[in-house]
C-alpha cells in the first residue's frame, strides 16, 4: 500500500504536527520531536493514573507510565495518534486533555 500512495503517511504525519501543537497549545509538557507517539509529561506517577482513569470517562484511552517503566520523576501519559484518526477525533482527544489540565488544576504544579 505504501508504494502505491503516501495517503496513511501524510496523514499520520499532519495528525502528529496538529496534536503536538495543540496539546502544548493547552499547556502540556511534551518530549519533542515528529514520532506519533506523544508522551505528555506529568512527573508525577499517582497523577499520570488519575488523569489516565479520568479521561477515559470522557472516553479518550490512554497509558500512564510510571516507575519502573519510565525513570523516576519522569511519569507521562502516553498517546498515539493514528492516520485513522479524524480531525474530529483529534479535536474530542484535545478537549478532553484540556478538560482535564483545568479538572487537576495543572498550571499550580
Amino acid at each position: 500500500m505504501l508504494t502505491e500512495s503516501t495517503e496513511f503517511r501524510d496523514q499520520l504525519a499532519d495528525n502528529t504536527v496538529y496534536f503536538r501543537q495543540k496539546i502544548k497549545e493547552i499547556g502540556y509538557n511534551i518530549i519533542p520531536g515528529e514520532h506519533p507517539i506523544v508522551p505528555i509529561m506529568l512527573g508525577d506517577a499517582v497523577l499520570s493514573q488519575e488523569m489516565a482513569d479520568y479521561l477515559l470517562t470522557l472516553d479518550v484511552y490512554v497509558i500512564g507510565f510510571f516507575f519502573p517503566v519510565v525513570p523516576e520523576g519522569k511519569a507521562r501519559i502516553r498517546t498515539q495518534i493514528s492516520a485513522a484518526h479524524t480531525r474530529e477525533d483529534l479535536d474530542r482527544a484535545l478537549a478532553a486533555f484540556k478538560n482535564a489540565y483545568t479538572h487537576f488544576d495543572m498550571d499550580a504544579r
